[in-house]
């Protein structure tokens, strides 16, 4: 029983897929384990559902965490919802003037006053 060129294609395809999901979940279990890891009391933390707050302590019987979200309200949630730890933000530096690349062209998502200065060009239609 010969092999013809399309039955080795779609045997190549399946295998690479089959690579793929493997690599993605053991890529999601190492970011399941690292969460896990850094979810101690007095992190700050957003909840699947958008909640920002700082854990209290965590029940590890019965799954749940103290959640803090703001002075004197604490919410009881289910440890699996707590989605990522909020990292602090590196400081940053307010320029007044715009950071600009070595070849004279603003940096990606800065803004150059100088085409504030000009008029822009209006036209009225004429109909």
């Amino acid at each position: 029983m010969p092999f013809d060129p399309f039955t080795l294609i779609m045997l190549a395809v399946l295998a690479v897929l089959i690579f793929f999901m493997f690599r993605n979940s053991r890529k999601r279990q190492a970011e399941a384990r690292n969460l896990q890891a850094k979810v101690q009391p007095g992190a700050k933390v957003m909840t699947n559902f958008g909640v920002f707050g700082t854990i209290l302590s965590i029940d590890e019987e019965e799954n749940q965490v103290l959640l803090e979200t703001s002075p004197g309200t604490v919410l009881t949630v289910h440890r699996q919802t707590v989605a990522r730890v909020v990292e602090p933000e590196a400081a940053v530096v307010a320029d007044d003037e715009p950071a600009v690349l070595e070849n004279g062209e603003p940096a990606f998502g800065e803004r150059v006053d100088d085409a504030a200065d000009e008029k822009p060009d209006t036209k009225k239609s004429e109909d």
